[in-house]
């Protein structure tokens, strides 16, 4: 069965950093792009960084750039989203997702960790 698990979440202060990992199973995951979406209270889900099947380009929303780095381990089917910098605004549940090229919405969807950024 396809599975994408995400972990790491939890509750950091300002400033502070969390790294959030994707395990994924059940499909063929170097074939797939992989994304990080969040979900605020009272907010559409956003779109947070994409990286593509090598991992070799990604693309972060303009929120985030410089603070968050997503990287893939295609061996081990894993997928990393780096937080630093963290502020009370990048409080959502993080989800990891997966598309196949030349898609327009993902395939697969994890269940999401949350992500409390407060002092």
């Amino acid at each position: 069965q396809v599975q994408l698990v995400e972990s790491g979440g939890g509750l950091v202060q300002p400033g502070g950093s969390l790294r959030l990992s994707c395990a994924a199973s059940g499909f063929s995951f170097s074939s797939y792009v992989m994304s990080w979406y969040r979900q605020a209270p009272g907010k559409e889900r956003e779109l947070v960084a994409t990286i593509f099947t090598t991992g070799s380009g990604t693309i972060p929303t303009d929120s985030v750039k410089g603070r968050f780095t997503t990287s893939r381990d295609n061996v081990k089917s894993m997928v990393y989203l780096q937080m630093n910098s963290l502020k009370p605004e990048d409080t959502a549940v993080y989800y990891c997702a997966a598309r196949r090229l030349f898609r327009n919405s993902p395939d697969y969807w994890g269940q999401g960790t949350q992500v409390t950024v407060s002092s």
